[in-house]
């Protein structure tokens, strides 16, 4: 019985970090969209109040959540369970394997999206610049995931 209460522990802890981390990852990569978006417009004479830039991100962070959320879940999923993988062998480099494993899985959504249907849905994406915007907010969700991991780890030690 105790067994099962540590793996249920153990499960749960993990699953907050990994919603935690989705969470940032996503609010990271549409903020940085709607900006992108917003900084364009700028760059063709149209002036964008602060409480509307601010509304704009908002409304995007609501509206893509029924599309874009499920993408994020999805990825960072298989990328962090393929970290825990090859942290078996390479646990000196946990860090820096789930950076970079939830830099790919965002970069992963939007190279799957214009290959499989041609389209990139979000505009940033569109450019080199854009896409590397987006993988730096999916590798700041594996910091977030590894940091709060390695968090509970010493609290349970």
């Amino acid at each position: 019985m105790d067994t099962r209460v540590s793996t249920i522990y153990f499960l749960t802890r993990r699953l907050g970090a990994w919603l935690l981390a989705v969470a940032v990852a996503y609010l990271l990569a549409s903020v940085t969209a709607t900006q992108s978006v917003i900084n364009n417009l700028s760059g063709m004479g149209v002036h964008v109040q602060p409480g509307v830039r601010m509304q704009m991100t908002l409304s995007d962070i609501l509206g893509m959540a029924n599309m874009f959320l499920p993408m994020v879940a999805f990825a960072l999923l298989m990328a962090f369970m393929t970290a825990a993988l090859l942290c078996r062998w390479l646990a000196r480099w946990r860090l820096p394997l789930y950076a970079v494993a939830g830099c790919v899985a965002l970069i992963t959504i939007h190279l799957t999206l214009h290959l499989a249907f041609g389209l990139t849905p979000i505009a940033i994406a569109r450019t080199a610049g854009g896409l590397s915007l987006q993988g730096l907010a999916g590798a700041a969700g594996g910091v977030c995931y590894i940091l709060l991991i390695k968090h509970q780890a010493i609290e349970d030690w």
